[in-house]
């Protein structure tokens, strides 16, 4: 069976991480060479918590990250990573014992599966209100609760860097994770981007439904400024993806998107309050997507008057050649 390194960016989740870290020392599979924790700057007591594990469990690895931003985190510890799949996870997950040992074999059923995802599962901090239990059990809080056995596809499937399995060799050519939260924005398409770079080189994808990790949700998430919040991001996401799909985008299809981007949001803000109004719930949504479609025309507008936003889209390889020499 294929060795195995698991990666956990951590970001001021010391109330966390213990628990994250705690779930993986327990993982049945008897390749996992070492779980590293990449620290982006946290100020909390995150390192205390990791290094005092580490005291007891030497498996665990502490290593920091100063450029402020996940996808220098992830993309930072393929250069310590000794396994052949890297598994990614966050700091705020609880991974049931037998992940790995479903997830990783996946791999061996086709050579030319270089991602796999599985279940991603909500573990409520409270009883959550109606409507996100109704609206939300997707991705708007990173959850997939597909209970499909197997599926490997040469086409995009839902995979969220939480839950991910991904070959060296492959993200090594494909050029590591694009940008995402970047210093509190949201500036690129993260996993979605490393996924479609991927699938551009040929690889495919595979999603194990018998792969369970369970997400971590506090109050703090279920909450209307969280879902405008996460509409937001998504949609700095999706411009990001159609800027770069395209090679870039002149000015005048930038000015077009924005347009209709525009009468989106004069609609939805209308919307909203006649939903409102009419008590039905589908108001949060539509607030959402007030959001979302604000958003778009934000990031087309930087794309049209700042020249570094465009290279940084149109940009590939996020990995530093030098920071894989060093090891």
């Amino acid at each position: 069976m294929k060795t195995v390194s698991v990666i956990i960016p951590t970001y001021n989740r010391d109330f966390f991480i213990r628990r994250t870290l705690e779930s993986f020392i327990i993982q049945n599979y008897p390749n996992m060479l070492e779980i590293i924790v990449i620290d982006n700057n946290s100020t909390d007591n995150t390192l205390a918590v990791v290094k005092e594990l580490s005291k007891k469990y030497p498996i665990i690895k502490y290593f920091e990250e100063p450029r402020q931003g996940v996808h220098y985190a992830r993309n930072s510890a393929i250069k310590y990573a000794k396994g052949e799949v890297l598994y990614y996870t966050d700091d705020d997950m609880i991974a049931e014992p037998d992940l790995l040992t479903n997830l990783v074999q996946t791999f061996e059923l086709n050579d030319k599966i270089a991602v796999v995802s599985g279940r991603v599962l909500p573990k409520w901090d409270i009883q959550p209100p109606d409507w996100v239990l109704k609206y939300c059990l997707n991705a708007h809080l990173s959850l997939n609760l597909d209970e499909t056995p197997l599926i490997i596809s040469d086409q995009m499937i839902n995979i969220f860097s939480c839950h991910e399995a991904v070959l060296k060799e492959a993200i090594i050519k494909a050029g590591g994770f694009n940008p995402e939260n970047t210093r509190g924005e949201w500036i690129g398409d993260g996993e979605t981007g490393l996924s479609i770079k991927l699938l551009d080189l040929g690889y495919l994808q595979a999603y194990n439904g018998l792969s369970v990790i369970n997400h971590i949700i506090p109050k703090s998430r279920m909450t209307q400024s969280y879902l405008n919040k996460r509409f937001a991001n998504q949609a700095n996401c999706d411009s990001f993806t159609i800027y770069k799909a395209a090679n870039g985008l002149s000015n005048s299809k930038l000015f077009s998107n924005i347009l209709n981007n525009f009468i989106a949001v004069l609609y939805k803000s209308l919307a909203t309050p006649w939903h409102f109004i009419r008590a039905k719930d589908n108001w949060r949504i539509t607030m959402a997507q007030v959001f979302y479609h604000s958003n778009r025309i934000a990031y087309d507008i930087k794309l049209i008057t700042r020249h570094h936003m465009r290279n940084l889209v149109l940009k590939d390889n996020w990995i530093e050649q030098k920071q894989l020499n060093e090891r």
